[in-house]
């Protein structure tokens, strides 16, 4: 792979080249628990130069082992500069290199977020008021996240705001370990991980109970559940994807705000913002469908105006476009 110019649709003949039916949730995570331990106490023993210098071996091994990574890095990348041309060439391995850095650096973040050790004075806020002004009437809403930047950062504004609680909903059986960890290295934090696998009556009540205490609820909008729900459509970085609908069915349920979160890099830290989507989730039974895609758009058109900011923060390491198409049968993106 090289830097120099290619053709627009190179990084979709690059992704399709990997298994187009091949889910994230079987892809595996890379970073588990014991791994995030062990990389928070070098930061903390060796500092964050020394660091860096062990990290760039690690990320050249990474990227020459990880094949689907790279593909879908690259596709990424490239579909990122023929709708908003972040780079002065088409981006290549070098910039492929940079993006997987980035991702290093991120995890370590969010260790140090998790922990309370990341520099307050480094983390700036837009958007936030109106979640003030709910907590004070004590109202919960849901938060739709995206698996960009350093989202962990949101502790900061909960430590800076007393009763300020956030569940994130994860898709994984991590949770659990995760909790475990934060109680280990924040006792006192405001942020808990909620397994859900699917969403029923009884995850339904239990979030509206929270929700009703003035707890807010996060969830990931770009990833496609790992059990068969519904999905919808919507056009990213000008090609159409596969969104999941359970951000807006939930806030739908709980009749409550629905607002995007994320946390990207801004300067020498991080900008966390909030932008209302929706003061109340409606879906009429007449033209759900079409309701579910609309906010799936509006979703991705605030995440695509986030990464024309920090193009190197989306961390989808998977054929993203591809996501959600049946495996007997892929579709072929023309455009």
């Amino acid at each position: 792979m090289s830097g120099r110019a290619q053709p627009a649709d190179a990084g979709r003949q690059d992704a399709t080249a990997a298994n187009a039916a091949t889910h994230w949730a079987q892809i595996g995570e890379s970073t588990f628990a014991g791994g995030m331990w062990l990389l928070f106490h070098i930061h903390r023993l060796l500092g964050r130069r020394p660091f860096m210098l062990c990290l760039y071996p690690v990320v050249t091994y990474y990227w020459l082992a990880k094949p689907l990574a790279r593909r879908a890095s690259l596709q990424y990348l490239r579909r990122m500069q023929a709708a908003h041309a972040p780079w002065p060439r088409e981006p290549g391995w070098r910039e492929s290199m940079r993006h997987l850095c980035v991702f290093a650096q991120v995890l370590l973040d969010k260790m140090l977020a998790i922990s309370g050790s990341y520099p307050v004075a480094q983390v700036s806020y837009g958007g936030h008021e109106p979640i003030l002004e709910l907590l004070d009437k004590g109202q919960g809403a849901v938060f739709v996240t995206a698996h960009i930047g350093c989202i962990e950062l949101c502790q900061v504004l909960a430590e800076r705001r007393a009763g300020l609680r956030l569940n994130v909903l994860v898709h994984t059986r991590h949770a659990e370990r995760f909790n475990r960890l934060l109680a280990r290295i924040s006792p006192g934090s405001q942020v808990r991980f909620l397994q859900v696998t699917e969403f029923n009556a009884a995850t339904a009540m239990m979030l509206s109970e929270r929700v009703a205490q003035g707890e807010f609820i996060a969830i990931a909008g770009d990833r496609v559940p790992v059990s068969r729900s519904k999905t919808t459509r919507a056009r990213f970085l000008g090609h159409e994807a596969h969104f999941p609908c359970g951000p807006y069915v939930i806030a739908s349920l709980l009749k409550c705000p629905l607002y995007f979160m994320s946390c990207t890099h801004m300067g020498d830290g991080y900008g966390l913002r909030i932008a209302p989507l929706a003061q109340q989730v409606e879906l009429p039974r007449a033209r759900r469908d079409a309701a579910l895609a609309e906010y799936a758009a509006a979703y991705a058109a605030e995440l695509e105006r986030r990464l024309v900011h920090a193009p190197y923060d989306w961390f989808n390491f998977f054929p993203f476009w591809d996501q959600g198409e049946d495996a007997a049968a892929p579709r072929r993106d023309t455009h």
